[in-house]
């Protein structure tokens, strides 16, 4: 079962729908046991970085995310949720993640301050994700699987081997992230049609706890 994590922020019926589609059994909570105990998890978000990371540990889900994560739980972070998985967000002050990842998470234009003019940010709609090696999160996808985009700000991974996917929009950026367990997307695939849900597909056959080899440190 795939369970995603309810903290009241993110579009948490359209991903819910986008992994029905593909055949994968749903639940949605904000129990944090069920998320302790759970077999693979979703991590939703949507909106500014603090208001995310603050409702999760107002809710207090930062420890069993922790503790799902170190029993080599799948675990997938999506568009903000995919931010939250590193150390520090920098959107209007500085903010503490969830550490799982090394690296921050800042605005396109503190990123690149020689980014062009006439590239509006956010940066909105269709690109490409350029694969860095193969993964069975990718299986089938193509290539160079166009998806959907909504956002201002980008991960900066300290360690190019956590980067799965990148894509350029002014410079390069992480589109996807993984390590061991730990997955990743800046895009929503949920709204990315055929590429989006042969990803949320991959994700939802991937090994669950019992079948994980290495897992990620927390």
């Amino acid at each position: 079962m795939t369970t995603i994590i309810d903290y009241g922020i993110g579009n948490l019926r359209s991903i819910e729908k986008a992994f029905e589609t593909v055949g994968a059994t749903v639940h949605r909570t904000d129990d944090p046991a069920a998320v302790a105990e759970a077999e693979r998890l979703v991590l939703p978000g949507v909106g500014a970085f603090r208001a995310c990371i603050d409702e999760i540990r107002r809710r207090d889900l930062e420890g069993p995310i922790h503790d799902a994560i170190g029993r080599g739980v799948p675990f997938l972070g999506v568009c903000v949720g995919m931010q939250l998985l590193f150390e520090t967000g920098y959107e209007k002050g500085e903010h503490e993640g969830l550490g799982v990842l090394p690296g921050h998470v800042a605005h396109f234009r503190d990123t690149d301050a020689d980014m062009p003019d006439e590239l509006t940010v956010p940066h909105m709609g269709w690109n490409a994700i350029e694969p860095t090696r193969d993964h069975p999160l990718l299986d089938e996808l193509g290539a160079t699987p166009y998806v959907y985009f909504v956002h201002s700000y980008h991960p900066v991974a300290d360690v190019p081997d956590d980067v799965l996917t990148t894509t350029s929009y002014g410079h390069t950026f992480p589109s996807v992230v993984q390590r061991d367990n730990v997955f990743g997307v800046q895009f929503h695939p949920e709204k990315s049609q055929a590429a989006g849900l042969g990803l949320l597909d991959n994700f939802a056959a991937l090994p669950t706890t019992e079948e994980a080899g290495r897992t990620v440190s927390t």
